[in-house]
């Protein structure tokens, strides 16, 4: 929350000015999100590195001038973060006193992509990031996924989901959403509100459902679901061989609006939809007292068919919501040198001396995780054949630690996350086998190359492209440090001392949730200032 910021003393002329004064100056900054047409967030938008809000910011904060200095921020552009306890997650599952449950629809027969709910997006299974969406928002009482196949059943409960066994009736290609809805909702008759979110919409936080279930919960509306706003002229289409001419739909040729003078028009995106079951019942998704939340381009996005794939892999490795678990934790990571930076194949030559190989790019990317301060330890399993000459050539050669692991590396390193003061989350682990698989699930970040084994590739939070031995090493590398400088220009963007403390601090030091304030129709919401809606 980009609480209102605190403007500490300074020892120097204007200081003196502040106290002869008598009066409390303020410095206000107005941050609203939806004043950023052109560009979205335009007053975060890194500007020669800092924040465009940081410069004047820091203007006013070393001018000394101000008793105090803040922002006004729109209540609906809080950072994307998960509910816990303490922020109202179980605390308003209980407070209603309804039971609110998650419902993905994923049916095993999808004819543009088969198999797509399962498919990996950016090394987890497409229908993973609704569900982990939906599991740390802490909103729900129960989460289902309904399917007709064996298989998306599996990775459903891999995600600790329920399943709903859907009946073939609903699952023909000519069923509707609405009548597996339905079908969900005859057979849990302890069910009150249903979301149902779209697997295909992988960029879904853990905030929008919360605020969205806000307006059934707080405000009694029977039904919401998510939109985009899009600035698109439309026109009618015309047939072939007819005599009709085109119209437009929503403009006038006479009078074509700037982007910045049009405030466009909301679309549905697919993400998601509330509803009461007593609305579903009556065969309605949408109806009674009905609302809509608006989400950000950028969390926009739907698949379909090939082309959309690699598109959404690109936005979701960015705006996509990886857990409760911060990137940029991660200050240790082990990569397995047989299977991973190598290919796991020994060349014996004619003069019986052993050779292994490994990719330039892998290497560069061991360079790029030292130049992030992230310490690299190539782990050596004493089950693999690489001598002890090879294992050294290799420490040399890149300049890593090497420790030998056996059967079970979980326990083996254990000590030396002691040693070093780390627990697993600060961790990224590559492996490349099933002996990993703990490894893989306790870490924070973890990854296994295009090649590995299921077992493995089930376990491991991010599977590579690149396989082993050629440049997966450099892959997930480059994941951890993008991870990284993402997380960090988020710090920047809300300045940890004084933005997320909801209060803002006088001249004295004391800290008052009331010295600042505003007349009007403004209102506090959660310690920030916000603009009406």
């Amino acid at each position: 929350m980009s609480s209102p910021k605190r403007c500490q003393d300074r020892e120097n002329a204007a200081s003196p000015m502040k106290k002869a004064s008598g009066r409390h100056v303020a410095a206000l900054i107005l941050a609203r999100k939806g004043s950023s047409k052109g560009i979205p967030l335009k007053n975060i938008k890194k500007l020669a590195g800092v924040p465009l809000i940081g410069w004047v910011l820091r203007a006013a904060h070393d001018s000394g001038l101000f008793d105090s200095c803040g922002a006004i921020k729109d209540r609906m552009s809080s950072p994307k973060q998960p509910l816990d306890e303490e922020q109202g997650g179980p605390h308003m599952k209980k407070a209603r006193g309804r039971h609110v449950a998650a419902l993905i629809l994923a049916r095993g027969g999808s004819k543009g992509i088969p198999l797509k709910n399962i498919k990996k997006l950016a090394g987890v299974p497409l229908i993973g990031w609704v569900l982990r969406a939906a599991h740390d928002s802490g909103l729900f009482d129960s989460v289902w996924v309904s399917t007709d196949h064996d298989e998306i059943a599996k990775v459903a409960e891999s995600f600790e989901a329920k399943v709903h066994r859907r009946s073939l009736e609903v699952s023909k290609d000519s069923s509707t959403s609405l009548e597996a809805i339905q079908e969900f909702v005859k057979d849990h008759p302890d069910v009150d509100v249903v979301c149902n979110i779209q697997a295909t919409s992988p960029c879904l936080h853990p905030d929008h459902l919360s605020e969205a279930l806000k307006l059934i919960t707080e405000d009694g509306y029977d039904s919401v679901f998510s939109v985009v706003r899009r600035h698109q002229f439309r026109w009618k289409e015309v047939k072939k061989g007819g005599s009709e001419v085109t119209v437009p739909l929503n403009l006038d040729p006479k009078n074509r609006p700037r982007r910045q003078d049009w405030d466009g028009e909301l679309v549905e995106n697919g993400s998601f939809y509330f509803a009461t079951t007593s609305l579903i019942e009556k065969g309605l998704l949408q109806g009674g007292k009905m609302a809509y939340y608006e989400m950000e381009p950028q969390y926009s996005i739907d698949i379909d068919i090939d082309i959309d794939w690699p598109v959404a892999e690109q936005r979701v490795l960015r705006y996509g919501y990886f857990g409760k678990v911060p990137p940029e934790v991660v200050r240790l990571m082990f990569c397995k040198l047989s299977g991973c930076l190598t290919d796991g194949r020994i060349t014996i030559s004619s003069s019986e001396k052993e050779m292994v190989s490994f990719h330039i790019r892998d290497m560069e990317g061991l360079r790029m995780l030292k130049s992030e301060k992230v310490e690299v330890v190539l782990l050596n399993c004493s089950q693999d054949p690489i001598g002890k000459s090879l294992v050294e050539k290799l420490r040399e050669r890149t300049g890593c630690q090497v420790l030998t692991v056996g059967k079970k590396p979980l326990e083996d390193l254990q000590p030396f996350l002691k040693k070093k003061k780390l627990e697993w989350k600060d961790v990224a682990y590559m492996g490349n086998d099933g002996a990993d698989a703990d490894c893989l699930n306790q870490s924070g970040l973890s990854a296994v190359p295009g090649d590995a084994p299921a077992e493995a590739v089930k376990a491991a939070k991010y599977s590579c492209h690149h396989t082993t031995g050629n440049g997966a090493v450099r892959e997930f590398a480059e994941y951890i440090v993008r991870k990284k400088q993402e997380a960090m220009s988020k710090k920047q963007q809300v300045p940890a001392d004084g933005l997320d403390s909801g209060y803002v601090t006088n001249s004295s030091g004391s800290q008052s949730e009331s010295e600042f304030s505003l007349s009007g129709e403004a209102i506090n919401y959660c310690g920030v200032l916000q603009h009406p809606r």
